[in-house]
């Protein structure tokens, strides 16, 4: 295959997608002097760079989660505000995937890409939703990558867990999600439907809860389970997914695993995990999702980023576009989120 009209001026290296027009790199694995990073996990949103550009929730969460390592200096950019940096113009958009999160809309010499970093298409209570951006270049994750990933809808899930927290008064409901993002969802979601008592709390939660509340979004009351003072039987504890199997959990009532993760579409996962209730809910696009979105954005050419990279090129070729999987290093799962 020749090489890509976009590489004089967008190429992966060791550190990650360099632009050299513009100087930067985005979401790059190792320090770099100029980064712009799409969301706060620590998959995209590593310490050590000179200067970061992000949304100016990004930016919180990287303090947050980083402290002196965020960066030396920060620069903040609202969604739609138009940057040139170098020779290259650059938008933030809403990615839809985590408060903050966004892509990366770079253009230069007449072409426009955009990168997506990690991204969702259904509503979220806690960010801004997905914003299709039309290109000629779109760089894609692929972390549900596979046919076989079709996510539930959400409320069909949280019905499924407020169902069984109904039938099964006498035990705790601990759910597995991860700490940023999935955690403030899951509480929206529950809200939404309708349960207002308090959602108990594993301590490694309260510090992203903290921040969500901080930066406007409402949760309603929550309360940490090392406060107390019975064995939570009938209630909703949220904890990390590598706690489901410590001791800590010893001191619930006879709790009902569960974890929320679009992960637990694969049965071997669950019982992996031990999960009784698996909740099939992700803040990735599942297959389906993927491939429409790829179409809408009427890119020639698509960069595949991370996850299930060989199969979504196989697809793109069938859809008569040029694919490539990058095979970035430092992309992965964090912690099934």
């Amino acid at each position: 295959m020749p090489p890509s009209r976009f590489e004089t001026w967008l190429h992966p290296t060791p550190s990650g997608l360099f632009c050299p027009p513009g100087g930067f790199y985005v979401d790059p694995g190792r320090p770099v002097d100029r980064a712009i990073v799409t969301h706060g996990h620590s998959d995209h949103a590593r310490p050590g760079h000179d200067a970061v550009l992000a949304t100016s929730e990004t930016l919180a969460v990287m303090r947050m989660r980083l402290g002196d390592g965020a960066g030396h200096a920060h620069q903040s950019l609202g969604y739609g505000e138009k940057l040139t940096i170098g020779d290259v113009d650059v938008t933030l958009r809403p990615a839809g995937h985590i408060l903050g999160s966004a892509q990366v809309v770079i253009e230069y010499g007449g072409q426009r890409a955009v990168i997506s970093g990690d991204y969702k298409r259904r509503a979220d209570p806690t960010c801004p939703p997905f914003e299709l951006v039309t290109c000629d270049l779109f760089v894609t994750e692929a972390t549900f990558g596979l046919p076989v990933f079709r996510h539930e809808p959400d409320a069909r899930e949280i019905g499924r867990l407020l169902h069984s927290l109904a039938t099964f008064p006498e035990r705790t409901h601990l759910v597995g999600v991860y700490s940023l993002g999935k955690c403030q969802r899951l509480i929206a979601l529950l809200r939404h439907a309708g349960f207002g008592r308090p959602i108990w709390l594993h301590g490694a939660m309260k510090g992203a809860c903290d921040l969500y509340e901080e930066l406007g979004i409402p949760l309603g009351p929550l309360d940490l389970v090392s406060e107390a003072k019975q064995s939570l039987a009938g209630e909703i504890v949220l904890c990390p997914p590598s706690a489901l199997k410590d001791r800590w959990s010893r001191r619930l009532a006879d709790p009902v695993t569960a974890f929320a993760s679009g992960w637990m579409r694969v049965r071997g996962r669950a019982r992996q995990y031990g999960v009784e209730l698996p909740l099939v809910i992700s803040d990735h696009v599942d297959w389906p999702e993927l491939i429409a979105t790829i179409e809408a954005t009427g890119a020639g050419e698509i960069w595949v980023t991370h996850g299930r990279e060989e199969a979504l090129v196989h697809q793109i070729g069938l859809m008569g576009k040029r694919g490539r999987a990058l095979a970035l290093v430092g992309l992965e799962e964090e912690d099934l989120e």
